[in-house]
């Protein structure tokens, strides 16, 4: 089976945070990258081009790295960065591809109470669609860190970046979006994948993920941990994770 993992981050995120799932699978052999997407950079002013980078100029950067491969790895990604991977696997550059707590492609209304709380400031900021946007630590802790002790939840926070507005329109009102950018042609995913979801995650909730499962019933599987949230990259039992997943790439991923 393929020996590399590409591992895509999430919203306000960088390659950094996949340090746990890093560490874990190289010391299982595999040969794990971690990108961090165009203008991500922790604790600096963004730059204003960020505001209107889109879901495709993310997409068409990854898959640019993906092509300099020797072997279409697996795809993994966490949250906006699972939907990247969506895309990518659609594009048929994985070998697998698996999908922790993602974001919903085009098609799927995950509006819920919780995801409405998750960003309602930004969403009613007006021109929120075409500037960087940040949470506050109040905001994450909701949303993401939910199951965290604050101490981590602090210590996660310091690492992010801002975030494209325009990519969180792309996602949040998908249809309204003429370029349709969120969108992934499902039959186009022919390899095999897993969707991971969270019981207790607020900002995508386990029946969004359900449904995002769903169109993959014929080439893929479904796990929900019922003592996790949407941060499955840290916290006490993300190597519960990991583990699965590996378990998951030994079974399905052949050569």
């Amino acid at each position: 089976m393929t020996k590399t993992i590409f591992m895509i981050h999430g919203m306000w995120g960088t390659g950094d945070q996949w340090s746990n799932f890093r560490t874990f699978f190289e010391a299982q052999g595999f040969n794990v990258i971690t990108p961090t997407l165009r203008h991500h950079v922790p604790k600096q002013a963004p730059d204003p081009a960020l505001g209107t980078t889109s879901l495709i100029d993310y997409t068409d950067d990854l898959e640019r790295q993906i092509r300099k491969l020797p072997e279409p790895p697996i795809i993994m990604g966490h949250s906006m960065g699972a939907l990247l991977a969506q895309k990518l696997c659609a594009r048929g550059l994985g070998k697998a591809g698996i999908f922790l707590t993602p974001a919903a492609p085009r098609g799927i209304i995950a509006l819920t109470p919780s995801v409405i709380k998750s960003f309602f400031r930004i969403m009613t900021t007006w021109g929120f669609w075409r500037k960087p946007t940040f949470p506050t630590f109040a905001e994450i802790s909701y949303s993401v860190y939910n199951l965290l002790p604050e101490a981590e939840a602090r210590k996660e926070y310091e690492t992010l970046a801002h975030e494209s507005g325009r990519a969180a329109f792309e996602i949040g009102f998908a249809l309204l979006d003429g370029k349709r950018a969120s969108e992934v042609i499902t039959k186009d995913v022919t390899c095999p994948v897993l969707v991971v979801g969270s019981a207790k995650d607020r900002i995508t909730p386990a029946s969004t993920i359900r449904a995002i499962a769903k169109k993959y019933q014929a080439v893929g599987d479904y796990k929900e941990f019922a003592n996790q949230c949407h941060w499955v990259l840290g916290g006490a039992a993300w190597d519960e994770v990991a583990g699965f997943c590996l378990n998951w790439i030994g079974d399905k991923v052949k050569p």
